[in-house]
């Protein structure tokens, strides 16, 4: 397995670390609902180093992304991010990723980690098949480290390392700065819902900077954070893990990506999208939670009236709520929140009911 710079440090800490996506990572410190509520009610710090950062520059920049890129980005300043949808030529989903825009036609994707490679590849074959010769994509990943602080007591925190006021920072908006003098990017943003920042900085110092930050956060009751309460974090707050939730065989407008799709402009899988927007959609993601006793997991089957009409995408018990929650692809007819199906919970058969999404929103 490979391993971010933090592993001796997780290890130190007494994490137990699992395979993910080839990565060594910490699933919890303590416990996943200790973890989870740390971030809820204070703050956690996460590793995710493993995440990928692909820089697209130069002239040709532009265009290039437009036309790789679902989301129209006309109009987008420098230091602001957008979310958007890489496309293949079906319209399926090959990944959801941010776009930062640092000015002077210099652009960075940053990925998933266990698509990063595909993307990758992907972006490389159109540019030499296309004839965009104005632009460069150069991999980042190895060179940067990236960890992202979460939680209500997040800003405080990360204020005592950096020179700039963070509570000028709008959401989505990232700076360049320096954290315990050393050089960053900063962006307001992450997948908690809460409020909080990612912090990229050179990977050989991403250690001082995770030291400083657990060193400054112990008075405001700082918790390293493993992935097992990332799962439940961004579950809670309706976000989609990319492999669960959605892959090429997902269309944005079958899932909550719809809104990140310009059906006035060409791109890759643009003509597909549009014949499917055009069309009535005949599944959808849902959010559910159990109406009786039991947590679906990701593959379970769910049934109405005897019948098999769709699959638990991703399931959990939320510690927020203090119930279990999930979401699943259901026929279009059944996606209204109220309504009710069951799930196959191994030999048994539990109730659900479709909710709207996220099932937990922080107060602002």
């Amino acid at each position: 397995m490979k391993k971010t710079p933090l592993y001796n440090r997780h290890v130190a800490l007494g994490a137990r670390i699992i395979d993910f996506g080839g990565w060594a990572m910490p699933v919890q410190y303590s416990t996943v609902i200790e973890e989870h509520l740390s971030t809820r009610k204070a703050a956690g710090l996460f590793d995710i180093c493993h995440m990928g950062e692909i820089d697209v520059s130069g002239p040709g920049a532009v265009a290039f992304l437009q036309h790789v890129l679902t989301r129209d980005l006309t109009g987008q300043k420098p230091g602001q991010m957008k979310l958007s949808v890489l496309a293949n030529e079906a319209g399926g989903i090959m990944d959801d990723l941010t776009v930062y825009f640092f000015g002077e036609n210099r652009y960075r994707l940053v990925t998933n980690a266990a698509t990063k490679d595909k993307d990758l590849q992907w972006l490389l074959g159109v540019k030499a098949h296309e004839g965009f010769t104005e632009m460069e994509i150069a991999d980042r990943t190895s060179g940067i480290g990236k960890l992202d602080l979460q939680g209500p007591q997040a800003e405080e925190i990360l204020q005592v390392l950096v020179p700039v006021n963070l509570h000028t920072l709008k959401f989505y908006h990232f700076l360049e700065t320096d954290v315990s003098r050393v050089p960053a990017v900063v962006s307001r943003s992450g997948y908690t819902g809460e409020d909080g920042f990612e912090i990229y900085v050179p990977s050989e110092r991403v250690g001082e900077i995770w030291d400083r930050l657990l060193q400054v956060g112990v008075d405001y009751g700082l918790k390293t954070v493993g992935l097992g309460a990332r799962d439940t974090l961004r579950l809670e707050s309706g976000m989609m893990l990319y492999g669960n939730d959605m892959d090429e065989t997902v269309n944005p407008y079958e899932v909550v990506y719809g809104w990140v799709v310009d059906k006035e402009k060409d791109f890759i899988g643009a003509a597909a999208l549009r014949e499917q927007f055009a069309r009535e959609v005949k599944r959808k993601l849902v959010g559910f939670t159990m109406r009786e006793r039991g947590i679906a997991r990701h593959g379970y089957k769910i049934f109405k009236e005897d019948r098999e009409v769709g699959v638990v995408t991703s399931g959990t018990y939320s510690p927020t709520l203090g119930k279990a929650i999930g979401m699943a692809f259901v026929p279009s007819e059944l996606a209204k929140p109220g309504t009710t199906f069951d799930i196959q919970i191994r030999n048994n058969f539990a109730a659900a009911q479709v909710v709207p999404l996220p099932f937990h929103k922080r107060e602002r």
